[in-house]
């Protein structure tokens, strides 16, 4: 039977004061200011979106490391050390997460699933910015923000609060600027498709006990996502 360590957070409390403040922008001011500097950008000619996705998230993917570069650090280390743990989770989150997407989207949903349609899309048209974007900087923004910060704040209270609301937060955060945007609440069922593989996420940093092994499954689940898209 593996030995199972104990961790906590390797986050301090100025990096977790400082993350709550980005995280507010990142969820409700980023996205608007981005779609504002999009059209600014290209006025009437069409929108470059693998590549105006891959600017936004280079300067999301900036502020992460400049508020968390000592958490990042220390559980990169982290990562080394449990390394075991960490490689066990990550190959048994990604079947959990991927078989549970495949299942899910045998259901009949009235809408279809706008994030794995705009991955196939974009990487058509660029294929080395959306790789990019849905490999590295993606997995790096949001495990540590949704892993690192939000769940990594909240165990410390209740481990199976935190990790209920994380994942729901997670899961839904997927859909609701698509049902915003559109004009259309059926959006947010969608959620479901990726509630296990947050859940999966969740149980995958908990287990591990290193964000980084939330990036590599994160990043791994993108590139199933992409292959069964195209």
């Amino acid at each position: 039977m593996m030995f199972r360590r104990t961790w906590k957070t390797e986050m301090t409390a100025s990096e977790t004061q400082r993350g709550l403040v980005f995280f507010l922008l990142y969820l409700l001011l980023f996205p608007r200011l981005n779609a504002w500097f999009q059209r600014l950008l290209m006025g009437d000619g069409e929108t470059l979106v693998a590549e105006a996705n891959v600017i936004y998230y280079i300067f999301l993917f900036s502020l992460t490391l400049f508020i968390f570069w000592g958490f990042l650090k220390k559980d990169f280390f982290r990562l080394l050390d449990w390394l075991p743990e960490n490689l066990f989770s990550v190959a048994l989150g990604f079947l959990a997460a991927a078989g549970s997407w495949v299942l899910l989207n045998l259901l009949p949903f009235p809408v279809k699933d706008p994030v794995s349609a705009q991955y196939a899309q974009e990487f058509l048209a660029a294929p080395i910015p959306t790789l990019t974007l849905i490999l590295l900087l993606i997995p790096v923004v949001e495990e540590t923000l949704y892993r690192g910060l939000i769940y990594g704040h909240l165990r410390s209270y209740s481990r199976s609060l935190g990790f209920a609301f994380s994942t729901l937060l997670a899961a839904l955060a997927q859909m609701w600027r698509y049902a915003l945007d559109y004009g259309d609440p059926r959006y947010l069922l969608l959620s479901l498709l990726y509630l296990f593989p947050s859940a999966a996420l969740h149980w995958c940093y908990d287990r591990g006990g290193s964000v980084w092994s939330c990036v590599l499954l994160h990043s791994a689940f993108h590139g199933f996502m992409l292959f069964i898209s195209l």
